[in-house]
């Protein structure tokens, strides 16, 4: 390898491309935005090719820059894990990850298996639960990084958020419910109603949704974030189910749930990565993020 190239260009360059914005990856990596700017043009002149176009929508990576980001994102995984090779507990890369109910029932199944993939050796583990807590525990260490929906603002002090793709809420009931033959959403208070609880991120997109199609607040509810109880309750009752998309999929997918025609669109929101802002990556992140992005993309979701 040419040894003018340092590992700073290589973090920087797969920064860049991962975030998708030269800002973003300065603020990600602690350095001014002309020492990222400095950083890449050193690369494609020591490599002779251009590897980024510059443009309103962000970065994009050219056909030399996607070969050389393919390589790059091998490279320092299989460094982060040479370090930890180096390090107390015999070499084990462990990543302790956070993942609300859309994300546990849909994204994380495939992150799993491409991690698995891409090092044998790294230990997962992997909480799921309402976006309050999960970020609670983030903040507290106790987690290395969350995957779910953006949260409010309050939720949101001290962590940094990289949107992957977004995500809608839905409204399932079982097969045969009344409401399939006639839906209409004024009905809703006529059914028992799954519904998200306050500490939950799409609690606010559920409520407008309501205000907005002059719908009350449904008095038979029940509160909750647990797909297992939900999934179960739906299939069993004339309950409706209000819920993040990604959560029942499959199960839609697969005809054991029904989706209502209901105008949803303005219940879309972005579903992305959040991690301790201003803190160094912990050793195998960069295997995650890689087993993320291959995740997103296999599922048809970026």
């Amino acid at each position: 390898m040419d040894p003018r190239i340092k590992l700073r260009h290589i973090s920087v360059f797969t920064e860049i491309v991962r975030l998708g914005s030269l800002k973003r990856a300065a603020e990600r990596l602690n350095l001014t935005q002309p020492a990222i700017s400095r950083a890449l043009a050193e690369l494609e002149a020591i490599t002779g090719a251009r590897l980024l176009t510059r443009g309103r929508a962000g970065v994009a990576l050219t056909a030399e820059g996607e070969g050389l980001y393919h390589f790059a994102q091998l490279s320092l995984g299989a460094l982060e894990q040479g370090l930890a090779a180096t390090g107390p507990g015999g070499g084990a890369l462990r990543m302790r990850i956070g993942a609300l109910p859309s994300v546990a029932a849909r994204l994380m199944p495939e992150v799993v298996t491409e991690a698995a993939r891409i090092a044998p050796d790294l230990r997962l583990s992997v909480l799921d639960g309402a976006h309050g807590y999960l970020t609670g525990q983030l903040r507290a260490g106790d987690l290395d990084m969350v995957i779910g929906r953006l949260g409010a603002p309050d939720t949101m002090r001290g962590l940094s958020f990289t949107q992957l793709y977004t995500e809608e809420i839905a409204f399932v009931v079982r097969p045969g419910h009344p409401l399939l033959a006639r839906p209409d959403i004024s009905r809703l208070g006529e059914f028992p109603v799954i519904f998200p609880t306050r500490s939950a991120a799409i609690r606010p997109f559920a409520e407008r949704l309501l205000i907005a199609a002059g719908v009350p607040e449904p008095a038979r509810r029940l509160e909750t974030v647990s797909g297992a109880l939900g999934h179960v309750l739906t299939a069993r009752s004339d309950a409706v189910w209000i819920i993040s998309a990604g959560v029942v999929a499959q199960a839609v997918a697969e005809g054991r749930l029904r989706r209502l025609p209901f105008d949803t669109a303005g219940t879309s929101g972005p579903v992305g990565l959040m991690v301790r802002a201003e803190e160094p990556a912990p050793p195998g992140r960069q295997l995650v993020l890689r087993a993320i992005d291959r995740a997103v993309s296999t599922l048809g979701l970026g």
